[in-house]
């Protein structure tokens, strides 16, 4: 039996914390294996409470970055965390980097992915990330690109929530019960001492999904009680047989 995989690509070593650790930790515990690709430490752009420490050098903000990247994942239960070390704000990767991420998808074969909206005006690094796991989803099912290897199947690309979401164009398709996991997510963020400034921001989020996922379940007439959600939008269409 093929096992259930997924991979979150996150460009900044916090971003998958936020926006997707509860669906990280709900399918891990649901018995997918989850692996988490870093791109980048935000260690230039989000790590500014660790700046303001005297005698910070960069490299010091990256292992400061890493530490709390892997604690928060081993908070999730993530099967994986894997870090490329591209450098960020801004966040460019040349194409033996982006040939890296294609040999991730090839390797993993995850049943969907997850990374950024398409737009975001506030940090072009999280749109230049989706741009990439596009265009390597699209090489990784290319059957002559490294002739020989198993190519990828056709995995949803799944959009998490930015920061200011009335700003990108995000419009979420689909809520995601994590009420389960919420204790794990909590930890996680807390794993964040660079960005506690965030915490409370998206324990609010996730309060506020909740609410919208009862009401598109069915609210007061029967639907699911959730008290936190995470939103996502889809970028494929999705295969049915059943509506």
């Amino acid at each position: 039996m093929k096992k259930k995989t997924a991979l979150v690509i996150s460009a900044h070593a916090a971003d998958f914390v936020w926006r997707a650790g509860g669906a990280i930790a709900l399918h891990q515990k649901k018995g997918y294996e989850v692996t988490i690709a870093c791109l980048s430490f935000g260690e230039r752009g989000e790590s500014a409470k660790l700046w303001k420490q005297e005698g910070c050098t960069l490299e010091k903000v990256k292992i400061a970055r890493r530490k709390e990247a892997e604690e928060a994942a081993k908070a999730l239960d993530a099967h994986d965390i894997k870090f490329f070390d591209v450098g960020d704000y801004p966040l460019k990767m040349e194409n033996e980097d982006k040939l890296k991420l294609v040999d991730l998808m090839r390797n993993i074969q995850p049943d969907f992915m997850i990374s950024h909206s398409k737009y975001d005006p506030y940090n072009t690094d999280h749109m230049y990330t989706t741009e990439v796991v596009m265009e390597c989803r699209m090489i990784a099912q290319a059957w002559g690109h490294n002739p020989g290897e198993k190519v990828l199947g056709a995995p949803q690309l799944y959009l998490f929530e930015p920061h200011q979401t009335e700003q990108m164009g995000w419009k979420p398709d689909i809520f995601l019960d994590i009420s389960e996991v919420w204790e794990q997510k909590r930890a996680a963020i807390e794993c964040m001492k660079g960005q506690e400034h965030l915490w409370n921001f998206y324990t609010n989020v996730a309060e506020n999904r909740g609410n919208h996922y009862r009401r598109n379940s069915g609210g007061q007439a029967g639907g699911k009680v959730a008290k936190y959600a995470e939103g996502f939008q889809s970028v494929y269409p999705r295969t049915t047989e059943l509506l």
